[in-house]
């Protein structure tokens, strides 16, 4: 009589594997360690003549408020190609990247987010699925109570401070953190 082999998630077990420093998923029957890593969010602050693009979400969380366009990377993809195809999924927008923003750091629900700088090709957008509304926005009219996360606020003021230069150290998070 031939044993059915055991439930996959029974198979887990939590352990720590040898030389680590913390508890993992460990497959009890292989030793297969599956680990748990941060989601990575790649987008843009992307700008046309002084303008910002910023999406309003028809998703939540946050739903009805402003960001940026960007999402979680793909499996196989670059930040770079990850940003552009967020840009074209949420506004429509095709953009050109010109230098690495901010990595920012959300512990707490375990993100690291990399944002560029990056212009639009064209000032042509329009709302993807995600997005109940696109628009340009002048630095003086950001709708800055209805901005959906506090990375976004942090992008959005680090690419005022280096408006104009050609090259700048990309920041992280400020002092305030998550």
């Amino acid at each position: 009589m031939m044993r059915e082999p055991p439930d996959l998630a029974q198979r887990f077990v939590k352990a720590a594997p040898t030389g680590d420093d913390r508890e993992r998923d460990v497959c009890g029957h292989c030793g297969f360690i599956d680990y748990k890593n941060p989601k990575i969010v790649a987008g843009a602050v992307a700008s046309h003549g002084g303008r910002i693009l910023l999406c309003r979400r028809a998703i939540e969380p946050r739903r009805g408020f402003w960001t940026l366009p960007a999402g979680y990377l793909e499996l196989g993809e670059s930040v770079e190609d990850g940003a552009r195809r967020e840009a074209w999924e949420e506004a429509r927008a095709r953009i050109v990247i010109d230098a690495m923003l901010g990595v920012y750091s959300v512990p707490r629900i375990s993100q690291v987010q990399i944002i560029f700088r990056a212009n639009l090709e064209t000032p042509e957008f329009a709302p993807g699925p995600e997005s109940l509304d696109v628009d340009l926005f002048p630095w003086d009219k950001l709708p800055w109570p209805d901005i959906a996360f506090p990375t976004v606020g942090w992008a959005l003021r680090h690419w005022k401070d280096v408006e104009g230069r050609k090259s700048f150290a990309a920041f992280s998070n400020p002092a305030e953190g998550v």
